[in-house]
């Protein structure tokens, strides 16, 4: 246990120099004065990414929303752009993530033996710059962290398509170098030392990164699907065929105790006032008699004090969401037809802090839930083999099975989600199977809002209604939603013309303008 204690102290204190710089020179400059750290930490530091902000991918899938209009909680609920709003993913992501995991690979290049290690560093490296197309579009890529190699300190941003391209040679590459007989990273937070595989077993943590980064390559080829379905299906058949996650067993997620190591993608115990259940997520759990539910959703006695409320009522049919595009002012208005203020707050659902928010909650990255959906879809449309009805269900169940690893709560039964899975808009049918499949993944990814506003862009499901609290995301060609996030403000200047060309190509750094893969 000592053992475990020291080694998340060393994760803790290289995730907390990684994230004190935000400034793309200083992202790009070596940041440690001790080279022969060793990688496998800074890799183990960098699996602890970027999974989402409520205030922003989990308000635009409208699962959460905050209601405040009030300056500084300005936000996606107002369709504002706002530069705080919309820079997690790139300040999570440069300054730490990206410049460990590519100080990592500078390091192993004297130290070719460790052909494992370096192959993961590999695959995380391109799930990480995955989100970043995702959110952006055209981002630094090829030249990112190339100021000590090669001195430079502003780097260009990339085709978005053509970074894909280089993503999936990465991806398929490392998994094809991963070795068996090589290398055991026991710091991996996933397969490593501290999870339940054999201690010391290569082979068998082999055989899971080898699922992961098929996984991962799945995930990448379906983004195609509407704007290159040829291609979608020859890197999905091409996955499929090097085997992806099985079972939950397979699942890349960090698990954290709740005191020596908190969850870091939680902060709803401190800000809980702010954020509240959206309507149409709250109407779709209780539409199903969804058994997730209760530990999603809350309503506490006082919402501005959340975490003193030790006994919250978590009863699905007493949960309300936030009608979307309305303020608290209104809210808090009861002639209006609303729900009206309780203690600090408003008279809303918000999430379980003692379950799927809490400091010990587990964060999940890439698991079997999404695969097996996605192969659904994937079977569904004739791209690979295996019953889709089979493949939908097995995601349901897999997502419904891992909730006991979260604190608070206790095993989703068999009987339980065999009635859900019975539920008539659950019930698996071929006419309606893409909606089907893609509102429940969704819902899996609940804590994922990263993913979950990937695969709305790329479906269009579930059907939302637009936000029209104002026509700011029907200007310049938008139809009332965001397709991306603007990149931040200090770019701007901190790199002004690489970041002005960038603007050129994407056709405007605003909310509307689209990544390659979001296509009409």
């Amino acid at each position: 246990m000592k053992k475990i204690k020291h080694f998340i102290y060393l994760v803790l204190i290289l995730l907390f120099l990684g994230g004190c710089d935000k400034d793309f020179v200083e992202i790009n400059t070596d940041p440690y004065a001790i080279t022969d750290v060793d990688p496998a930490l800074l890799f183990a530091g960098s699996q602890r990414s970027y999974l989402g902000s409520w205030a922003a991918e989990h308000t635009i899938v409208q699962q959460f929303v905050n209601p405040f209009n009030q300056g500084a909680t300005l936000g996606f609920n107002f369709n504002a752009d706002i530069d705080g709003v919309c820079i997690p993913n790139w300040n999570d992501s440069y300054p730490s993530v990206i410049r460990n995991l590519l100080q990592a690979v500078t390091l192993l290049e004297t130290d070719t033996d460790r052909v494992n290690l370096l192959s993961m560093i590999r695959i995380w490296k391109a799930q990480v710059f995955i989100g970043l197309v995702d959110t952006y579009a055209d981002v630094p890529y090829f030249e990112a962290g190339k100021a000590v190699s090669d001195v430079v300190y502003f780097p260009v941003y990339d085709d978005d398509a053509v970074i894909y391209d280089d993503l999936y040679t990465e991806i398929t590459s490392a998994v094809a170098a991963l070795n068996p007989s090589a290398d055991y990273v026991s710091e991996d937070l996933f397969y490593g030392s501290n999870s339940e595989l054999p201690s010391g077993s290569a082979s068998a943590q082999v055989e899971k990164w080898k699922k992961l980064g098929n996984s991962l390559l799945l995930r990448l080829g379906m983004r195609y699907s509407k704007v290159d379905p040829s291609r979608a299906q020859a890197i999905v058949a091409e996955a499929f065929a090097g085997g992806v996650m099985t079972s939950n067993t397979d699942n890349a997620y960090v698990k954290y105790d709740g005191t020596t190591f908190v969850n870091g993608n939680i902060g709803l115990r401190d800000f809980s006032f702010f954020n509240y259940a959206a309507e149409p997520f709250v109407n779709q759990l209780k539409a199903t008699n969804d058994p997730r539910g209760q530990y999603m959703l809350a309503i506490y006695d006082d919402p501005g004090s959340v975490a003193n409320d030790s006994d919250p009522d978590t009863d699905l049919a007493n949960q309300f969401g936030v009608p979307i595009g309305v303020d608290d002012s209104e809210l808090s208005d009861t002639s209006l037809g609303y729900r009206g203020s309780r203690g600090a707050g408003l008279d809303y659902s918000q999430i379980n802090v003692f379950a799927v928010a809490s400091p010990a909650a587990p964060d999940f990255y890439v698991t079997y839930a999404q695969t097996a959906l996605l192969m659904a879809e994937a079977a569904q449309r004739g791209w690979i083999s295996g019953d889709p009805q089979t493949y939908y269900e097995n995601g349901i169940r897999a997502d419904m099975e891992a909730y006991a690893l979260y604190p608070g709560t206790a095993p989703i039964s068999t009987s339980e989600i065999d009635a859900y899975l019975a539920e008539p808009e659950v019930a698996y049918n071929a006419t309606d199977a893409l909606e089907l499949i893609n509102v429940q993944y969704w819902v899996v990814n609940f804590r994922n809002g990263k993913e979950a506003f990937a695969n709305f862009r790329r479906t269009g499901f579930p059907s939302l209604q637009r936000n029209d609290f104002n026509d700011n995301l029907l200007a310049n060609g938008g139809d009332g939603f965001a397709h991306r996030m603007s990149y931040p403000d200090r770019e701007g200047s901190a790199n002004s013309d690489n970041y002005s060309a960038a603007v050129q190509a994407i056709g405007g750094d605003d909310l509307v303008s689209r990544v390659f893969w979001d296509v009409e």
